[in-house]
C-alpha cells in the first residue's frame, strides 16, 4: 500500500495533528468544526448578515460558545460566477474582525482568501490558519505560508468562481483530487511547509457537477494523501437543493448535518459550516457509535 493512499483497514487519522500557530488539534477520534463568518454582501447563504462588526463578533461569540474549534473569516465572495473585489475592500471587511477576536480568544483564526497580500495582513493581524480556493496555486501565497507557521487548508477547483460551473468535466474525479492533493503537499513541504500545518479541502460545488460531487462524499478515503486530514465544506451547497429538487437556502440545513455525519463517518475530520450546533451535534452523535 503506497504512503499517499494508506487504504481503509487502518485509521488514516491516527495519530494525526492539525498544526496552526500555536494551536494544535487532535484528530484521531474527535473531529473539528469551522463556523463561517462570511463579511461580504453576497455571498450566497449569509452575505450581509455580518457586515457590521459588533453583529459579526456576536456571531463569532455565539459560535463558540456553540461548540466552534476555528472560525473561518471571508471578505469575498466565493459562491459561482462571483466578481473579485479589491484588496483595500477585502481588508478592510476582515481586519477589523482577526483583530478583535485576537484580542479576545484563543482560537484558531481562517483567513479565506486567495490573495497573498490579504493573507498576510490575516496573520498580522492575529489569524493563523490561510484557507485558499485556489489551492496555493500563486508561488506567492506558498512565500507568505512558508514565512509563517499558519496552519493552510488547500481546496481543490476546476477553473475560478467566475467560469468553474459552466461545463466541469473529469475522466475519474477522485483520481484527479487526489493527484492534486498529492502534488500540492509535496509543493508545499519543498517550500518549507510543514506536513502536519497542511489540511485538504476537494471543493464541492467548486466546479464539479451532482454527480462529481456525490462520488467525492463517498470516496473521501480514497483521496486522503499522506495522512493529511480531509476538511469538508459542503453547508447549504446547491447541490442539496437540487437532489431535494427545493432550492430554498432554508431547506438545506438538515441535510447538511446529516452529510456531516455521513463524512465523518467516510474520514472527513474537519468540517466548515454555517449552524455550528446542529452541526457539532450531529459529528458528536456518529461519533459515539463508530
Amino acid at each position: 500500500m503506497s504512503e499517499c493512499n494508506p487504504g481503509r483497514d487502518s485509521d488514516p487519522q491516527d495519530g494525526v495533528v492539525w498544526r496552526a500557530g500555536s494551536q494544535t488539534w487532535p484528530l484521531g477520534r474527535k473531529a473539528l468544526i469551522m463556523g463561517i463568518l462570511n463579511v461580504t454582501p453576497d455571498s450566497f447563504s449569509d452575505g450581509g448578515r455580518h457586515l457590521d462588526l459588533n453583529d459579526t463578533l456576536a456571531a463569532a461569540h455565539r459560535f463558540l460558545e456553540e461548540g466552534a474549534d476555528i472560525l473561518d473569516i471571508g471578505g469575498e465572495s466565493t459562491r459561482p460566477g462571483a466578481e473579485p473585489v479589491s484588496v483595500d475592500l477585502e481588508l478592510s471587511r476582515i481586519l477589523p474582525v482577526i483583530e478583535k477576536l485576537a484580542e479576545r480568544h484563543s482560537l484558531g483564526i481562517s483567513i479565506d482568501t486567495c490573495k497573498p497580500v490579504v493573507a498576510e495582513a490575516a496573520l498580522r493581524a492575529g489569524a493563523n490558519i490561510v484557507n485558499d480556493i485556489s489551492g496555493f496555486r500563486d508561488p506567492k501565497m506558498i512565500e507568505v505560508c512558508a514565512n509563517s507557521d499558519c496552519g493552510v487548508v488547500v481546496m481543490h477547483m476546476q477553473g475560478s468562481p467566475q467560469t468553474m460551473q459552466r461545463n466541469p468535466a473529469y475522466l475519474d474525479v477522485v483520481a484527479e483530487v487526489r493527484d492534486f492533493f498529492a502534488e500540492r503537499f509535496q509543493t508545499l513541504t519543498r517550500a518549507g511547509i510543514e506536513s502536519a500545518r497542511i489540511v485538504f479541502d476537494p471543493g464541492i460545488g467548486f466546479g464539479k457537477t451532482l454527480r462529481h460531487n456525490l462520488a467525492l462524499l463517498r470516496g473521501v478515503q480514497d483521496y486522503l494523501v499522506y495522512n493529511r486530514p480531509i476538511l469538508m465544506g459542503l453547508s447549504r451547497k446547491s447541490f442539496i437543493g437540487a437532489l431535494l429538487n427545493d432550492l430554498s437556502l432554508g431547506r438545506r440545513e438538515a441535510p447538511t448535518q446529516a452529510l456531516t455525519a455521513l463524512t465523518r463517518r467516510n474520514g472527513a475530520m474537519i468540517h466548515r459550516v454555517h449552524q455550528v450546533k446542529e452541526n457539532v451535534g450531529a459529528l458528536r452523535m456518529i461519533e459515539a457509535v463508530l
